[in-house]
C-alpha cells in the first residue's frame, strides 16, 4: 500500500484501532461461529475482536511480519476495551536519563565560599518537618490506592478467565523483531507474553496453517513457548507447515530397519501434504480518502483514567482541530484540570495548544513558517500589557531575538548571534497615561524608567573596553557600565556617568565635568582619565540611550502587532490545502473542469467535422460509376430533404412532450379542485411538489421548442452551403448555383 505509516507494526495497529468500531462478542464465553474476511471488515468498518485481529494480522503479514491471530482468554478490561483504569499514553511522560554532574576540581587560588551561618538546629527541624509532610502525603496516597483497590475488588469479574478474546502474536525473527510480543487490536498497544491481561491461548493461525496449543495455561501465558515447530507443544492442523519441525537425534544403536521406517514415514507424510487453495479474498485496498478519514464518521472518543481523548479526521473541523486530550482531577471526570489540542493544516502554523484550567495559562506552539516567526506563545489574556512569554525561531529573526517576556511593568528580551553581541535587554516602564488597545493607531508609548542591557564577550576588544552590562537609569539621569573580567581576574572594571546638565556662573551649560564620571578600574590607564575620553563616551552613551528607548518602543508596537495578528488568525482559522489535493483545492478543481470542458468541445467539433452527410446517399449509387450532374443535384436534394424531415420530426417530438406534460398538469389540477376538501397536508405537499416539477419541465420544453424553431433555418442553410462546397459536388453544381 502507498502509505509509509503501514510499513511498521505500530502504524498498522493504530490504523486498525482508529478505523474500526468495536462490537462485543454475542456470547463472551464462545468464539464467533464464523469469521469475516479482511475486505469485508474494511467495508463494514466495524467488528468484534476476531475481526480486528484478522485485519491487523493481514496488514502485518503484508508488511513482512511473522504475525498470527490468537484465540484465547483475556481480562474483562481487555475484552470490553475498558481503558478507564489505564492512563492515557499521551499523559505518561518518558523517563529522563539522570546524568551525574561532574564536579570541577577546585582551583588553587579560587575564592573561598562564605561561611555558612545557618543554624544546624533550624536545618534539622526543617528536615523533620519536610519528612513529616512527605510521610503524610505518602500515607494519603496509600489510603487512596487501598480504597481504589477495594472498589476494584468488590467489582471482581465473575467470568474471569472464561472471557474469549482474540489478539495478534508477532514472533521474533522477521523484520528484525528481537522478542515475541502481543498486540491488542482494540487499543493498538503492545504487551509482553508475561502480561497478566492475557489469561490463556487455545489456538492460533495465519494464512498458511492452524495450530492448537497443547501446553497448560495455569500460569496465564507466562510459561508458554512459542516454538510452532514443536508438535508436542503446538499441534498443527495441516501438513506442510513452513515452521521447522523438532529435530530428533538418532541413537547410535538404532538399527537400519528403524531408520528405514522413519524415512518411509517422512515420505508418506510428504505425500499427504495438503496444498492450501488460493485465497478467494480480494486484495486489500484502502483509498486515500478512507485512510485520511480513519475514524468512523471522522470522529472517535476514548475514555482513559482521569482523561478523555478525542480524535477527528483532518479538515473535518473548520479550525483544523484533529486531537483533544482533556485531563481531570477526579476519577468521575467532572473537574477539568488541563486541555491539550492538536491542530493540522493551519495557515497560522498553530500545532498545539495547552490550556491550564486552574491558572488560566494558555501555551500555543507553532511550526516554522509563522509570519512573525513565533515558536511558543504563553499568555493568560490576549489583551496588551499582560503577563506573556513569546519565543521565536532564531534562524528566522534578523535581529536575533529568541525570547520576549512581558509583564504589566517590564519587558525582557533575549538575543543570540547579534553583531553587537547583545544578549539581554530588560526595560522597566512607568504607568501609561492613556489606556491602549490592539486596534489603537495613535503613538502612545509608555514612560521608560530603566533599561538594562547585557552583552556577550567580544574577543576583538580588550576586556576593560568590552561592556558586559549597561544600565540606563533614565529618571535618575545616570548611566552605569560594567565591563567583562579579564582572564584570571575576579573583579571587573566599572564606570558611572551623570548626564545632567549644569550651568556655570555666567549662565553657560556645562556638558562635562570631572565629577560627572566615577569609575573603578582594575588596571587604570592614562587615556581613560582624560576628560575628552569621558566626554566622547558620554556622547556615545546618550546616542545609545536614545536608540534603546526607540527599540523598546518598537518592541511594544511589535507585541501589539503580533496580538492583533493572532486575534485575526483565531477568528479566521484558515486552513491550507496542498496543490496536490485536487479534491479540496477549489482553484485546481475549477481549472481542471474548465480544461475538461474545452477538450470535450474540441472533441465534439472534431467529430462533427469528420461527419459525412453524403455517405448514406452516395452508397445508394452503383459503385465505381462517375457522378453525373443530375445525380449530384439529386443527392443534394435528398440530403437536404432528409435533414429537413429530421428537423420537423424533432420539433414534433418536443411539441408532443410539451402537450403531454401540459395535459397531465391540467388533469392533476382538475383532480386537486375536485378533492381539495378531503386532502391531507402531506397530499397537498406532494401536489405542490408535482406542480413545481411539471412547470419546470414545461418551461424547459417550451424553451427548447422556441430555440429549435430559431435554429432550424440556420442549420438548413449551413448544411446547404456545406454541400455546395463539398469537393464531390462542387464542380457538378456550379452551373446550378
Amino acid at each position: 500500500m502507498p502509505y509509509p505509516e503501514l510499513y511498521n507494526w505500530d502504524g498498522c495497529a493504530q490504523f486498525v484501532s482508529d478505523f474500526l468500531s468495536m462490537e462485543p462478542l454475542p456470547d463472551p464465553l464462545k468464539p464467533p461461529s464464523h469469521l469475516y474476511s479482511s475486505t469485508t471488515v474494511l467495508a463494514y468498518q466495524k467488528g468484534n475482536c476476531f475481526d480486528f485481529s484478522t485485519l491487523l494480522c493481514s496488514l502485518l503479514i503484508g508488511s513482512g511480519y511473522d504475525a498470527y491471530c490468537v484465540n484465547g482468554y483475556g481480562s474483562q478490561d481487555l475484552c470490553l476495551m475498558d481503558l478507564t483504569r489505564e492512563p492515557c499514553p499521551l499523559t505518561v511522560k518518558p523517563k529522563e536519563a539522570l546524568w551525574e554532574k561532574e564536579e570541577a576540581p577546585p582551583k588553587k587560588y579560587a575564592v573561598r565560599p562564605p561561611r555558612d551561618l545557618t543554624s544546624r538546629f533550624e536545618q534539622e527541624q526543617e528536615r523533620k518537618r519536610q519528612e513529616k509532610i512527605k510521610a503524610e502525603e505518602e500515607r494519603r496516597q496509600r489510603e487512596e490506592e487501598e480504597r481504589l483497590q477495594e472498589v476494584d475488588s468488590t467489582g471482581t469479574d465473575p467470568l474471569h478467565g472464561l472471557r474469549v478474546h482474540s489478539w495478534v502474536l508477532v514472533l521474533s525473527g522477521k523484520r528484525e523483531v528481537p522478542e515475541s510480543f502481543f498486540i491488542d487490536p482494540f487499543t493498538a498497544r503492545s504487551y509482553s507474553p508475561q502480561d497478566e491481561h492475557f489469561l490463556g491461548i487455545e489456538s492460533l493461525w495465519n494464512h498458511k496453517n492452524y495450530w492448537i496449543n497443547m501446553q497448560d495455561c495455569w500460569n496465564c501465558c507466562k510459561d508458554l513457548i512459542f516454538d510452532l515447530g514443536d508438535p508436542v507443544k503446538w499441534e498443527y492442523l495441516l501438513l506442510g507447515t513452513d515452521k521447522p519441525r523438532l529435530s530428533l537425534v538418532d541413537e547410535e544403536d538404532d538399527t537400519l530397519s528403524e531408520d528405514y521406517d522413519i524415512e518411509n514415514l517422512g515420505k508418506e507424510d510428504e505425500d499427504k501434504c495438503f496444498d492450501m487453495p488460493h485465497s478467494w479474498v480480494e486484495q486489500l485496498e484502502i483509498s486515500p480518502e478512507v485512510f485520511e478519514t480513519r475514524c468512523p464518521n471522522g470522529k472517535k472518543v476514548i475514555q482513559y483514567k482521569k482523561a478523555k481523548l478525542e480524535k477527528w479526521a483532518p479538515y473535518l473541523n473548520s479550525n483544523g482541530l484533529v486531537c483533544c486530550l482533556s485531563t481531570y482531577k477526579d476519577p468521575e471526570c467532572t473537574k477539568i484540570l488541563e486541555v491539550k489540542e492538536w491542530y493540522q493544516n493551519r495557515e497560522d502554523m498553530l500545532e498545539l495548544r495547552h490550556i491550564n484550567k486552574d491558572t488560566g495559562l494558555i501555551v500555543d506552539y507553532f511550526k516554522p513558517g509563522h509570519p512573525q516567526a513565533l515558536r511558543v506563545h504563553s499568555y493568560t489574556s490576549m489583551q496588551p500589557e499582560m503577563d506573556r512569554v513569546m519565543e521565536f525561531y532564531k534562524t528566522v529573526r534578523v535581529d536575533g531575538l529568541i525570547r520576549r517576556e512581558e509583564t504589566p511593568k517590564t519587558m525582557t528580551e533575549y538575543y543570540e548571534r547579534r553583531p553587537d553581541f547583545l544578549s539581554y535587554r530588560h526595560v522597566n516602564f512607568g504607568p501609561r497615561v492613556k489606556k491602549i488597545t490592539m486596534n489603537s493607531t495613535e503613538s502612545n508609548p509608555r514612560t521608560v524608567l530603566k533599561i538594562t542591557e547585557r552583552f556577550f564577550r567580544n574577543p576583538a576588544k580588550p576586556a576593560d573596553e568590552d561592556v558586559a552590562e549597561r544600565v540606563f537609569l533614565i529618571m535618575e539621569e545616570r548611566i552605569q557600565l560594567r565591563y567583562h573580567c579579564r582572564e584570571n581576574h575576579i573583579t571587573a572594571s566599572k564606570r558611572e556617568f551623570l548626564r545632567r546638565t549644569e550651568v556655570d556662573s555666567k549662565g553657560n551649560k556645562i556638558i562635562m565635568t570631572p565629577d560627572m564620571c566615577s569609575s573603578f578600574e582594575v588596571e587604570p590607564s592614562e587615556h581613560t582619565k582624560k576628560l575628552l575620553y569621558q566626554y566622547e563616551t558620554m556622547m556615545q552613551l546618550k546616542k545609545e540611550e536614545k536608540l534603546c528607548r526607540h527599540q523598546a518602543w518598537e518592541s511594544e508596537l511589535e507585541v501589539l502587532e503580533i496580538l492583533k495578528l493572532r486575534e485575526e488568525e483565531e477568528e479566521a482559522h484558515t486552513l491550507t490545502i496542498s496543490i496536490y489535493d485536487t479534491k479540496r483545492n477549489e482553484k485546481s478543481k475549477e481549472y481542471r473542469e474548465a480544461r475538461e470542458r474545452v477538450m470535450h468541445e474540441e472533441h465534439l467539433q472534431q467529430v462533427e467535422a469528420q461527419l459525412d452527410y453524403l455517405a448514406p446517399f452516395l452508397a445508394q449509387l452503383p459503385p465505381g460509376e462517375k457522378l453525373t450532374r443530375w445525380q449530384a443535384v439529386h443527392v443534394k436534394e435528398e440530403c437536404l430533404s432528409d435533414f429537413k424531415q429530421r428537423l420537423i420530426d424533432k420539433a414534433n417530438l418536443i411539441q408532443a412532450r410539451f402537450e403531454k406534460e401540459t395535459q397531465e398538469l391540467q388533469k392533476k389540477q382538475q383532480w386537486y379542485q375536485e378533492n381539495q376538501v378531503t386532502l391531507t397536508a402531506e397530499d397537498e405537499d406532494l401536489y405542490l411538489s408535482y406542480c413545481s416539477q411539471a412547470m419546470f419541465r414545461i418551461r424547459i420544453l417550451e424553451q427548447r421548442l422556441n430555440r429549435h424553431k430559431e435554429m432550424a433555418p440556420l442549420k438548413y442553410m449551413a448544411l446547404e452551403e456545406k454541400l455546395c462546397k463539398d469537393p464531390r459536388l462542387a464542380e457538378l453544381l456550379k452551373s446550378f448555383v
